[in-house]
């Protein structure tokens, strides 16, 4: 059993990440062991959520990842813990459009039998925040609203006002946030800037998060709340292939990208390759100009190489690497950032050349979940493979698919995108291997058996 919140909100913009952050942070500060989890696909705010607890950020997504895996990935990654904080996404009530209830923080939370913290943005309101309050407690019954945390209070006689309020709905005040600068995070186009990009303004970051937490919130009152979660029934998730003759033999070399430029994976993924018999080592593409020793394989994420064009198109010599590998057939997977990066040009700037299209940036955010099936076979998936996934990026590939391409798209709209070409696998769409586990023991397999070589 481990200790379990839910730190939601009416809307995003109320305060979400400073408040679960900051909670992450204060209680590791006091000697607990914190798990941090973040629900729906986002992969910016686990870095800051790493940062404070020392342990790995996860993602809890019930669409890519069905919600018979909710509980056991939670478990797996709270494993050890004394405590676990979730941070939730958008509304509470808000999920996958068109989908009811699905990949909302109300779904995570009653399938991890979680009380839940509701962050109000109270800035510009007094006694209507107790109806706010009421209606969100009330819509579910089946979601257990523990409390709520006022933030953006204005004064002490506003702080007054709210509590004389939420007297009447009967829902705890267990803490009052004034507005503080400090504690803010840039953002850009895609959201907040990661951590691998500004450590050490992070790091300030994640410390005032936690003095403002401690100064303004009952850490023992959310505390005794967290541990009054009931016991959860759920096996850990494994990541071992659950087959014969189990790992792939040779520990084949998977280089997976990392660095400023590519900071966007599931902490599952590494641990499904490492389960599969991959021997995992990360490379930088923007310092290192050599793949690590022994590669037979790459694994390129997501991240903002738009962001560093210019120095990525510099290192000439990795980039020729990059092209030789895949021009020997050696089984690569690319999403989003990795589909630029293996573009001939990402905004005129040269980058490896090994994919017949050019990148820029585009005006239109394109954001949202897919329902994806495999159109042709790759190294990841057998054609008719289906997979859940997303896509969040502000730039086009122009063409947008290759001859042969990675997905069919269900939805929203029917379309094929993404690149098949040898052993490169190339798209848009973000995946979550959990959900798929075979996925990464395909991969390691292709990388064991390809027999080229580069150059």
């Amino acid at each position: 059993m481990v200790a379990r919140l839910v730190i939601a909100a009416p809307a995003s913009g109320s305060g979400k990440t400073t408040v679960a952050t900051g909670l992450m942070a204060a209680y590791t500060a006091s000697g607990l062991a914190v798990s941090p989890h973040k629900v729906g696909p986002d992969y910016i705010d686990p870095g800051y959520h790493a940062l404070a607890t020392g342990r790995p950020g996860r993602n809890l997504d019930s669409y890519m990842c069905g919600t018979e895996l909710i509980a056991p990935l939670f478990t797996h990654g709270a494993h050890g813990c004394d405590l676990a904080v979730i941070e939730g996404v958008m509304g509470l009530y808000d999920g996958a459009a068109g989908e009811g209830e699905l990949a909302s923080t109300a779904q995570v939370a009653k399938l991890l039998r979680a009380p839940v913290v509701l962050v109000v943005d109270a800035s510009s309101q007094s006694r209507s925040v107790a109806a706010l309050v009421h209606g969100f407690a009330s819509w579910d019954p089946e979601v257990r609203l523990g409390g709520v945390i006022l933030n953006k209070v204005a004064t002490d006689r506003h702080e007054v006002l709210l509590r004389e309020a939420l007297e009447e709905s009967g829902v705890p005040v267990l803490g009052v946030l004034r507005r503080a600068p400090a504690v803010s995070t840039p953002s850009r186009h895609l959201g907040l800037v990661p951590v691998a990009e500004r450590h050490t303004e992070a790091l300030d970051a994640v410390r005032a998060q936690a003095e403002q937490v401690r100064a303004g919130c009952d850490l023992e009152a959310l505390l005794a709340l967290a541990r009054s979660a009931p016991p959860l029934s759920a096996e850990p998730w494994n990541p071992a292939p659950g087959r014969e003759p189990g790992p792939v033999a040779g520990a084949p070399v998977v280089a997976v990208a990392g660095g400023a430029a590519f900071t966007f994976s599931y902490a599952e993924h590494a641990e499904l390759l490492t389960a599969a018999g991959a021997n995992v080592v990360p490379f930088d593409p923007l310092r290192d100009e050599d793949l690590p020793e022994g590669t037979r394989g790459v694994v390129v994420g997501g991240g903002f190489p738009e962001m560093y064009a210019p120095e990525l198109s510099a290192n000439t010599r990795l980039r020729k690497a990059v092209a030789e590998l895949a021009q020997a057939g050696a089984p690569i997977a690319a999403e989003c950032a990795g589909l630029l990066y293996l573009a001939r040009s990402l905004d005129e700037k040269p980058m490896c050349g090994v994919l017949e299209a050019d990148a820029r940036m585009s005006p239109r955010l394109t954001l949202g979940y897919r329902d994806a099936v495999a159109v042709s076979d790759s190294v990841l998936a057998a054609a008719g493979t289906r997979m859940r996934g997303h896509e969040f990026h502000r730039t086009v590939t122009e063409p947008g698919a290759g001859a042969q391409a990675a997905w069919g798209l269900r939805q929203p709209e029917r379309r094929v995108e993404g690149f098949v070409r040898g052993g490169v696998h190339a798209s848009y769409v973000h995946t979550h291997w959990a959900a798929v586990p075979d996925t990464a023991y395909r991969f390691v397999r292709h990388c064991a058996q390809w027999s080229g070589h580069a150059g």
